[in-house]
């Protein structure tokens, strides 16, 4: 007679084969959960909406009034430290004036090479260390007036308040900036803004600067008379501000205000600022708007610029779930920008030859790839520009090419495409094994109404950077107390 098995054994077999079941459960649920993110990273092909793009670009010409920006003032904030402030495309605040979308372009793109070579050559002055703080008197603070035909300096701006009684300004943001300003009365030369120009005199709260504070002594650029405080700032494009130096309280919505921060109150502002009361410097020096208000992070969400819709600037915020977190690299010779550790690209899912190296910074403080707000379009050193460019036209071959455009030598006539079309994907790949897969409409933008779009990138003689077309739609956080660079698409 065959042994009789006990209820001990039966339990026994019982709970073996139960943990076999949950095991298998688990290794299932986790390889279905990481086969998204496999195929994301070696995903091939993207849909851009040609249709959408191009209708986008004939509502800003539309005879049709566009909406007004909804200004809302942040909510209060669970956190009691972290502040916020609306952040509008400039689009939706100043109207532009050119005759088509084309002639819009063309005026960014002639801003955006301005820029990029002040950053260029900002870069040689610092390596060449010619570049010192000095006093000078209030007559030396001049600059070449720039004409105003530009689209403005800078794409996007924050919604702050400022003073007592608080009086809320649309502001310029720029993260390769330190010095904050604004245009003051009485104006000895002003553009023109949307809102009306700040009066100190009628705010109880702004004191100017001593020219023995730490703060006017911080400016690389300084005057004094009858010890009270003068700045000068210029961005290499022949636009500047100069004006007196002096403390205000900053407000930030319902979400909280900070008082003494250092600003300027610009009474001579020329260039091409149109429509924003001042800028807001986001940088890393010791007078820029983080440092002063003692920020351990802040971020933004750039929306698309052709749109009317807004996100927002968060100071002490963390970044959103399942950011991308990049380490920041240092730059000694050039510390006032943000620079990441890009080590290679991908296009069509597959890895370009591109040697690290290419993107590091070199001991004579050249090369690196910098994040910048202020840049519109990505910038890549010749080696990485070419093979980028070469491999995205190879696997683009359902496109039809067409010339080049301004800045863009990569163009495509999509015309003729009635709804969507398949582009390759582009990929930026950084140290720790992090990707950061762009969208089809962060690669390939239209330049005019008529279906002409081009390869939104383009080359640089001495330093890469990350312009804001590659930004839109994606939260980039900025740890200033770890030095990391959080990235987090659709997380506006």
């Amino acid at each position: 007679m065959a042994p009789t098995k006990t209820p001990s054994t039966f339990n026994a077999l019982f709970f073996f084969l139960f943990f076999i079941l949950i095991l298998f459960s688990i290794c299932h649920s986790s390889l279905v959960y990481s086969l998204p993110q496999k195929q994301e990273e070696n995903q091939q092909f993207q849909v851009l909406n040609v249709a959408a793009s191009i209708h986008k670009t004939l509502q800003l010409f539309s005879k049709t009034t566009p909406p007004s920006p909804t200004i809302t003032a942040a909510a209060s904030a669970a956190n009691s430290s972290v502040f916020s402030v609306s952040l509008h495309p400039r689009i939706s605040v100043v109207k532009p004036h050119h005759q088509n979308y084309s002639a819009l372009t063309i005026s960014r793109l002639a801003y955006d090479s301005a820029r990029v070579n002040s950053i260029n050559y900002k870069l040689q002055l610092s390596i060449s260390q010619t570049v010192h703080q000095r006093l000078i008197q209030p007559e030396d603070l001049q600059s070449p007036v720039t004409s105003g035909e530009s689209q403005g300096t800078f794409e996007y701006l924050a919604r702050v308040g400022l003073g007592r009684p608080v009086k809320e300004f649309f502001m310029s943001i720029d993260t390769g900036s330190d010095v904050s300003w604004l245009q003051c009365q009485p104006c000895d030369f002003c553009y023109q803004q949307s809102d009306p120009i700040f009066n100190s005199s009628g705010s109880s709260t702004f004191n100017t600067l001593s020219c023995s504070s730490r703060e006017c002594n911080s400016l690389k650029i300084n005057g004094c008379t009858d010890d009270m405080c003068h700045y000068y700032v210029s961005y290499g494009d022949g636009s500047f501000t100069s004006g007196d130096f002096g403390t205000e309280t900053v407000t930030f919505g319902r979400s909280g205000s900070v008082s003494n921060v250092a600003v300027g109150c610009g009474h001579d502002n020329e260039g091409l600022f149109s429509g924003s009361a001042g800028l807001i410097g986001l940088g890393v020096g010791s007078l820029s708007f983080p440092s002063q208000i003692k920020a351990t992070s802040f971020s933004y969400c750039l929306v698309d610029m052709d749109s009317h819709s807004s996100s927002t600037l968060e100071f002490n915020s963390t970044p959103p779930s399942g950011s991308i977190i990049i380490p920041m690299v240092y730059n000694p010779k050039f510390d006032i920008y943000f620079y990441v550790d890009l080590v290679g690209i991908s296009v069509a899912g597959a890895k370009l030859p591109i040697q690290p190296s290419v993107f590091q910074v070199e001991s004579d403080g050249t090369g690196g790839v910098m994040v910048d707000s202020g840049t519109i379009v990505t910038r890549l050193v010749p080696p990485a520009y070419e093979s980028l460019r070469d491999t995205f036209a190879k696997h683009a071959k359902n496109l039809h090419p067409t010339s080049g455009y301004s800045l863009f030598d990569t163009c495509y006539d999509l015309s003729s495409i009635p709804d969507e079309v398949e582009v390759p994907t582009v990929s930026f790949h950084f140290s720790g094994g992090k990707t950061w897969l762009l969208k089809s409409k962060n690669c390939l933008i239209p330049v005019d109404s008529r279906g002409k779009f081009c390869f939104a990138f383009a080359p640089s003689d001495s330093i890469s950077i990350i312009g804001n077309i590659q930004q839109q739609e994606t939260r980039i956080s900025y740890d200033l107390a770890k030095k990391l660079i959080g990235v987090s698409p659709a997380k506006c």
